[in-house]
């Protein structure tokens, strides 16, 4: 099975930091954000990738060209025109990167690599997000419910303290720092979908998220898997903050490998 990543995006929300590179390519811990969401995939047994690249796309090129430059130690033999790598690092990945182009939608970047995804289901997600998803179990319910396309659905954590005001009086009993959201369910990405859901896609300028999975809901045939454990997204520059805080505690959720 392969697993597509969304790459390609401008990652506005964050740009004090992708102003030089794509989102994906922001670090947690000195390794890309998008290595992080491959390593996730690989421990429960997808090893194959199509990467959709976009904005600085040659980024995320350049990186994969130079993996064992990142990850190895090596001596280079000017004289000789030659490199030995020491110590080599490899995963056990295959991955093709597809230039879908800068502007075009999430849907539209799907449907540009449709060639490379072959004949039976793949996986979808966006590379900008961490979560400890047990893609084991995701694969399992998406069989299990026979439709075209499963969402795993999250519940994001709420982005500021809330205060504990007593039932019927203005007094402030306390403050949550860490308060668990409203207990509404989104779209956390990790989709599992069947090739016919392609044919939903119009062209270049068709978002993912609205009509292609809107035409699935109506239709029922969306199943969500109900993720109850760690999820956060990139968006902000406190949100990169935060990642960073958790992975060099030592105690990061997503880290399963």
């Amino acid at each position: 099975m392969k697993a597509v990543i969304l790459a390609g995006g401008l990652g506005t929300r964050i740009s004090e930091e992708t102003h030089l590179r794509p989102k994906p390519m922001l670090e947690i811990g000195g390794k890309p954000i998008l290595w992080h969401i491959l390593k996730t995939y690989s421990h429960h047994g997808i090893d194959e990738f199509v990467i959709c690249c976009g904005y600085r796309g040659y980024v995320i090129k350049e990186y994969f060209a130079n993996y064992f430059l990142h990850l190895s130690d090596v001596t280079f033999d000017l004289a000789a025109n030659r490199m030995e790598v020491h110590r080599q690092e490899a995963e056990p990945w295959r991955v093709t990167l597809v230039d879908t182009g800068e502007s075009t939608a999430t849907g539209g970047r799907l449907k540009r690599v449709a060639e490379h995804l072959g004949e039976g289901p793949f996986c979808l997600t966006y590379g900008d997000g961490v979560g400890d998803v047990d893609i084991t179990a995701l694969l399992a319910f998406h069989r299990s419910h026979g439709k075209p396309a499963t969402v795993t659905a999250v519940q994001p954590p709420g982005r500021y303290g809330s205060l504990l005001i007593e039932e019927g009086t203005t007094s402030v009993r306390g403050f949550d720092e860490k308060p668990q959201g409203d207990g509404h369910w989104i779209n956390g990405g990790y989709f599992v979908l069947e090739p016919e859901v392609l044919e939903l896609i119009e062209g270049d300028a068709t978002t993912w998220e609205f009509e292609p999975l809107g035409s699935l809901a109506r239709r029922g045939e969306l199943e969500a898997f109900q993720h109850r454990g760690f999820w956060r997204p990139m968006d902000t520059l406190r949100d990169k903050t935060q990642l960073e805080e958790l992975w060099a505690s030592g105690k990061a959720p997503w880290k399963v490998w």
